[in-house]
């Protein structure tokens, strides 16, 4: 058999299991609702997101003050990036990290200390206002 046909079928079985595979894992996300995070900043966010939410004294402070609300906070765990160069990803045994977020053409940048056992939001503060 010439190695042309040998490769079109290949090709052929590998994109019926790839079509296979696409409707299985998309089927299983939304039954069960996991998500599959191999980058570094998924992988954060989402050991970030599973633990219990405390406040500094200078946050509590500025959700009094309605200049920040709990959804804004919400949305740098759901859709931010960790600024891993600004981040202190190797103290023990709390790390800091800084995430950065657009939010209605605001830029915004949330400092978290992220412990065993808790998560603690340090400072939040506007980097680019339109």
């Amino acid at each position: 058999m010439p190695f042309i046909k040998r490769l079109g079928y290949f090709l052929f079985g590998l994109s019926i299991g790839l079509v296979f595979l696409a409707f299985f894992l998309n089927k299983k996300t939304k039954e069960t609702g996991t998500s599959f995070c191999y980058l570094p900043n998924c992988r954060v966010l989402k050991d970030m997101r599973s633990k219990p939410l405390y406040f500094s004294e200078s946050i509590d402070q500025d959700l009094l003050d309605k200049t920040l609300d709990s959804l804004t906070i919400n949305y740098f765990f759901l859709e931010g990036d960790v600024n891993f160069s600004l981040s202190d990803t190797k103290s023990i045994p709390c790390r800091t990290y800084v995430i950065e977020a657009e939010i209605d053409n605001k830029e915004g940048m949330l400092t978290v200390k992220n412990c065993p056992s808790k998560l603690e939001v340090q400072k939040f503060e506007w980097i680019k206002e339109d």
